[in-house]
């Protein structure tokens, strides 16, 4: 009878043959081994397996499985570093896969081939992390709680397990077959930092995690607002861990066989957690790219993203306790419309609602706080703060941003921090407080402004807690210990940098001032060419990046597409369209030519205002019609891209030179090819 194991397997061995593969782990000789037959993807658990090569393949884990348009492939994990210890428990840090396919392809698929490019890229590029007795998905205070005989999986927070998905087969045996538990290795999205460190004579181990939700990921401006179930876009929860006390040496990390015993430590170690949140404004809005620096911002009605607000806020109220909702948008502008979007699904919400707002001689509303008068529902544990950021913090005052923990007041100081005393290994963890809200930030990216108030946040409740435990005297303050502050100030712009990425394709904006406490100029000439990069990115590179996202986590079924699918990345557009661009840069090569050449001769001079002409008139009409040159992503359908692509395309048939061109293209092509790349895809629901 194999063993009943609830914690991965550390380390497997992979046995290839021509009818299946069999993962066995090393470690546990008597446990059963998990047996995929080629080609069907058929799974079972077997006990004592026979192997049928002697080669193995040595891999961390299992990551999962993906169907793809023609064949299943195992997805393992074949390398990965030791990134620290938290409680003694070992962290990894993914950095190399492997696709093991079921079939051996006769011949290549279009199709298919690109599938597989978008989901290496994506493994390439994204920050995933995992462990194997430690869930990295949860926060302490949730894991205090939780029953730890599940095996892990089952005990992994489901809107952070990023291969969740991939896993689905492996969980669909499960059923059956709960042996399977030990293979299944939950594994998240987002950045982890482990550091051991001293203030006076305590040493203790500063953790920082941001866990990216699964659901509505994506890119900047392909994924904005919330979605019918309540997911909003860019969704980060951050948990800002300090383990006091530690007397753990060698790799970074709490052990908690290492505390000697009759050491006289207080409670032996104290662990402080505080867990904030970040996500995109609950309505239902948009920002269209069209080639312009500014995309058009477009806002659906209210009234209809109020049930999808309710369900956003419903979890969030039943995960965290009441929701402090802090609004960073500029309240002029092109943002005012998101902000007054946001207060009125505040306002339907919450019961008999009350408004307050603050001037100030910047701005005629530096606050505007909306809070219910009655205790009637749910959503009356809503507490919106607007704070005008643009305004307060002009002129790289970001020093400023500390009104807004005054005016959060009571609220953030009653909001408390979890803590936990433990002590060695054979001495329970006590529970002495736990977290009762948190503070939701955003701003239009929930990116530069968001990432500034939260690790204001962060180093308030971190002084906070030192003060609390007796690390700090009062008066004193974490910032004054130099190697400590460096180490908040890097570890926090480096978290800033990697949730920008995954969402803007750059790292963040303004971290010279999160690193330093200053603005420098070699921040803000990073900043431009951040933004720079951006524009850039968002317009021409992150349909891609979107379509990893939804292929990854399963928002695209490649087997559901049908036959129609079928080179569903190849370019439709009518061929003048896809020419323009190469005719401006023929036009600004050959024009420079004939300004090198320098020849007064009236034919060259014909000959340069020629191309110059065409070449402005090449250059106006990408920059008219730029939704046409907008890489867009070609799996899922975005309705508002269908839309402006449509009215683009009409626009150009009204073109006395283009449109005869274009004409002549769909006359010979039909209305349902020319947007298959945007019309096209399946989502699972």
């Amino acid at each position: 009878m194999a063993p009943v194991l609830t914690l991965p397997f550390r380390g497997l061995s992979v046995h290839a043959s021509a009818t299946n593969y069999t993962f066995r782990c090393p470690s546990f000789p008597d446990a059963a081994s998990l047996v995929i037959d080629r080609p069907n993807g058929n799974m079972r658990m077997v006990e004592n397996a026979v192997l049928q090569t002697k080669s193995a393949m040595s891999i961390v884990g299992i990551l999962g499985v993906i169907r793809l348009r023609l064949d299943k492939y195992i997805i393992v994990i074949t390398k990965a570093m030791v990134v620290g210890r938290i409680r003694g428990h070992s962290v990894y840090k993914i950095q190399a896969t492997e696709f093991l396919p079921l079939q051996e392809p006769a011949l290549h698929d279009h199709d298919e081939d690109i599938y597989l490019s978008l989901l290496r890229t994506h493994l390439r590029t994204g920050p995933m992390y995992f462990s194997y007795s430690f869930d990295l998905t949860n926060s302490l205070q949730r894991q205090s709680s939780a029953d730890t005989s599940l095996p892990l999986w089952q005990r992994a927070d489901d809107r952070f397990f990023w291969n969740r998905y991939i896993q689905s087969d492996l969980i669909d045996l499960r059923s059956s077959q709960p042996t399977v538990d030990p293979f299944i290795l939950p594994v998240f999205f987002g950045f982890l930092t482990i550091a051991t460190t001293r203030i006076k004579n305590t040493p203790m181990t500063f953790i920082l995690i941001t866990r990216k939700s699964r659901h509505r990921a994506g890119t900047r401006y392909f994924t904005r607002g919330v979605d019918e179930s309540g997911n909003v876009a860019n969704f980060n929860e951050t948990e800002q861990i300090l383990v006091i006390g530690d007397a753990g040496g060698g790799l970074a990390g709490y052990d908690p066989e290492s505390v000697p015993s009759g050491s006289g430590l207080k409670e032996q170690v104290n662990v402080v957690s505080y867990v904030q949140t970040r996500g995109s404004v609950p309505a239902y809005w948009a920002e269209v790219n069209n080639l312009h620096y500014v995309p058009k911002l477009q806002i659906r009605g209210v009234e209809g993203a109020v049930p999808a607000a309710q369900k956003h806020f419903d979890e969030q109220i039943r995960l965290y306790g009441d929701n402090y909702c802090v609004n960073l948008v500029n309240q002029k502008g092109r943002e005012e419309q998101v902000k007054a979007a946001y207060e009125k699904v505040v306002k339907s919400l919450v019961s008999s609602p009350s408004e307050a707002k603050q001037a100030s001689e910047k701005t005629p509303e530096r606050f505007r706080v909306i809070e219910p008068t009655e205790k009637r529902r749910q959503e009356d544990r809503i507490h919106y703060v607007y704070f005008d950021f643009h305004h307060e913090c002009r002129g790289m005052k970001w020093h400023r941003a500390q009104l807004l923990l005054d005016q959060l007041g009571d609220g953030l100081y009653n909001q408390r921090y979890f803590y936990a005393a433990e002590g060695g290994p054979n001495v329970s963890s006590v529970v002495r407080n736990t977290q009762a809200s948190v503070v939701r930030t955003n701003c239009m990216d929930c990116l530069d402004r968001t990432n500034v108030v939260q690790s204001m946040l962060a180093r308030w409740t971190l002084n906070r807690q030192l003060l609390d435990l007796g690390v700090l005297d009062k008066g004193e303050n974490a910032a004054s210990f130099v190697n400590f502050e460096t180490l908040f100030r890097n570890a926090w712009a480096d978290n800033a940098d990697v949730v920008s990425r995954a969402y803007s394709g750059t790292g963040a904006l303004k971290t010279d001032f999160t690193r330093t406490g200053v603005r420098t100029k070699n921040g803000a000439f990073a900043d431009l060419m951040n933004s720079i990069t951006r524009y850039i990115r968002n317009n021409f590179a992150d349909g891609p990046r979107q379509d990893a996202y939804d292929l990854f986590l399963g928002n695209y079924l490649p087997y559901t597409s049908g036959i129609s699918s079928s080179m569903i990345f190849v370019d439709r557009r009518p061929l003048f369209i896809q020419a323009v661009p190469y005719i401006l840069f023929a036009s600004v090569f050959l024009a420079l030519f004939a300004l090198i050449k320098a020849d007064s001769r009236v034919i060259v001079q014909i000959f340069l205002v020629f191309w110059l002409a065409v070449g402005a008139y090449s250059a106006r009409f990408i920059y008219t019609h730029g939704m046409l040159y907008v890489n867009w992503p070609k799996l899922n359908r975005i309705s508002w891209a269908v839309e402006g692509y449509n009215e683009a395309l009409g626009r150009v048939k009204k073109d006395r030179i283009a449109g005869p061109l274009v004409a002549r293209h769909e006359r010979g092509a039909s209305s349902n090819i020319r947007l298959v790349h945007l019309e096209e895809g399946k989502k699972l629901e």
